[in-house]
C-alpha cells in the first residue's frame, strides 16, 4: 500500500467517525429508557468515548507525516476540541437541543485522556 493510500485511509476513517459524531449529534432526543440520572451519565461516558476515538484517528492520521509524536498529539488536541467545539455550535439549530461549553468540556476529557494514555505508553517506551 503506498503513503498516499495510507494517507488517504486514515484521513477518510477520521471524516467517517465524524459524520457519525455528527449524525448523532444531528438527532433531537437521544434520551433512553433509562432514569435521568443513569441516562445523564451514559450520554456522557458517550461523548468522552466518542472523543477518545476521534483523538485516536486523528493521532494516526496525523503518523502518515514528519511530526514529533507530541507535535502530533498537540494537533490531535486541536482538532478534537475544536471538532467538539463546532460540533456544540451545530447543535444550537437541532430542534429539542442545545449548545454548551459544559458538552465541550466533556468530550474534552476524552480527548485528555487519550493523550495521557499516549503519553504514558511513549515514557514507558522510551524508558
Amino acid at each position: 500500500m503506498t503513503l498516499r493510500t495510507k494517507q488517504f485511509i486514515n484521513w477518510l476513517v477520521v471524516i467517517l467517525w465524524l459524520g457519525v459524531i455528527y449524525y448523532f449529534s444531528h438527532q433531537p432526543d437521544l434520551k433512553s429508557e433509562l432514569e435521568p440520572f443513569w441516562d445523564l451519565i451514559f450520554r456522557k461516558i458517550a461523548h468522552m468515548a466518542e472523543y477518545f476515538v476521534l483523538t485516536f484517528l486523528l493521532f494516526r492520521a496525523l503518523g502518515q507525516y514528519r511530526l514529533s509524536s507530541k507535535k502530533r498529539l498537540v494537533l490531535a488536541l486541536f482538532l478534537a476540541v475544536l471538532s467538539a467545539a463546532t460540533d456544540e455550535w451545530h447543535q444550537s439549530f437541532i430542534k429539542g437541543r442545545s449548545a454548551s461549553l459544559l458538552d465541550v468540556g466533556v468530550d474534552s476529557i476524552g480527548t485528555l485522556t487519550f493523550i495521557i494514555l499516549n503519553s504514558l505508553q511513549l515514557r514507558k517506551t522510551l524508558d
